[in-house]
């Protein structure tokens, strides 16, 4: 793959393909990005095969490393899921009336505020700025603009998923694979951006546990220290962790939760005054130092330190550079830590570095991936990655030398 600078165009969107560390050519998992990739002759179906199966094995070997985490940005909400984007939710709450022109109460709110981005404007951006402003100015107007933006934000994260046409089964299959784990493991870790509770509803469909860092008294309430409970099995002469435990760090906030003082509680409908959801934009931290995300940050950067460490990142366009740039410099100073960076527009994220509304990161990263950094690509959409994840099971001795012929096979 070269270097070259090339549009976005819909053919590459969306399609499958696989990019090891360190390799110069996209490996195509599908007839159609064959054609796209190679632009020549037809897929050639035992190199197709293999390149799953290469995938796969990656996978499997990374659901080994002891310490795993899953990291989803807002994309694992698009699509089939039904969740809005945070475009969209700008052209909702900006835009009502006209796409991409701003109504008149909304340009005059950011006006106020000097939010003077258009080219990519960015709803947490401007709420960031508006929280900025408001820390010092009283203006009634800009406040009552701010409760119905997250009147709307909540409504937006909150309604799809009990729509009917909103499908979670790549959750669902996504915790089915990865809570499979050894239970002397650490449990696994999933981190999020998202406000919404799909991590949640398929736990629940699950019957699956979720550590959030709330109690489990009536009245939930937020406190770091529940994220060193678990849970045991206890029997009579001994006791053992249970299966289907695992973390969630709802790195934003959620629609579920209400700051009441200085406490925050899980709410079924918090007021847009008390919803607790952080807006972070560049430049602006302060807000990841209030409680819970101070705490929910620091243990994302915990986990980013420990050793033998996988971190599966999909949906996630590296645009916080608040959890983009302690990510990019974990992978330089722990060598024992594993990337695997999912997006539905893997291939033009690579190609593009940095323009076409592409994130210098993806560049940087691919710059690490040629110098033998333990970082790989997958392109596509976040049910197609959740796809190629192996269910977790011991295999007998007879399916082991089974899997090695057939891998022998597919490569021959």
């Amino acid at each position: 793959m070269t270097d070259e600078v090339v549009p976005f165009n819909d053919e590459l969107m969306g399609q499958q393909a696989y990019l090891p560390p360190g390799a110069a050519e996209w490996l195509p998992l599908t007839d159609a990005a064959f054609r796209i990739l190679k632009a020549a002759g037809e897929a050639d179906d035992v190199q197709m095969r293999a390149n799953k199966a290469a995938l796969s094995d990656m996978f499997a070997s990374a659901l080994q490393i002891p310490n795993l985490g899953f990291f989803a940005g807002s994309g694992t909400s698009l699509g089939a899921v039904g969740g809005p984007s945070m475009w969209e939710l700008w052209q909702r709450a900006m835009c009502p009336e006209e796409q991409n022109r701003l109504s008149e109460r909304a340009a005059n709110v950011a006006e106020t505020v000097r939010y003077i981005e258009r080219e990519n404007p960015n709803i947490e951006h401007f709420l960031s700025q508006c929280d900025a402003y408001l820390a010092f100015n009283s203006d009634e107007g800009v406040i009552a603009f701010v409760n119905e933006v997250k009147a709307l934000i909540l409504h937006a994260c909150s309604e799809f998923i009990n729509s009917n046409t909103s499908d979670i089964s790549a959750y669902r299959n996504l915790l089915q694979k990865l809570a499979r784990r050894r239970v002397r493991d650490p449990r696994l870790k999933v981190f999020t951006t998202n406000y919404d509770m799909c991590f949640e509803t398929a736990a629940s469909d699950l019957g699956m546990v979720t550590i959030d860092g709330f109690s489990y008294t009536r009245k939930r309430r937020f406190d770091g220290k529940h994220f060193t409970y678990d849970i045991v099995r206890r029997e009579a002469d001994s006791h053992e962790f249970t299966e289907g435990v695992y973390h969630l760090l709802k790195l934003h906030g959620s629609v579920s939760w209400s700051r009441e003082g200085t406490e925050i509680y899980e709410h079924v409908a918090p007021s847009p005054e008390n919803a607790c959801l952080i807006y972070p934009a560049k430049g602006k931290y302060q807000q990841a130092f209030l409680q819970p995300h101070l705490e929910l940050l620091s243990r994302f950067l915990e986990f980013l330190r420990q050793p033998n460490s996988c971190l599966i990142i999909a949906g996630f366009g590296f645009n916080d550079d608040h959890l983009s740039e302690p990510i990019y410099s974990a992978i330089q100073s722990n060598p024992s830590l594993k990337l695997i960076l999912c997006d539905f527009n893997g291939v033009s994220h690579l190609r593009n570095r940095g323009q076409h509304g592409s994130s210098a990161y993806w560049g940087k990263f691919h710059d690490l991936a040629m110098e033998g950094f333990d970082i790989h690509f997958v392109s596509g959409s976040f049910s197609d990655m959740v796809s190629y994840i192996p269910h977790l099971r011991t295999a007998s001795p007879a399916e082991q030398l089974a899997n090695a012929v057939k891998r022998i096979r597919a490569g021959a």
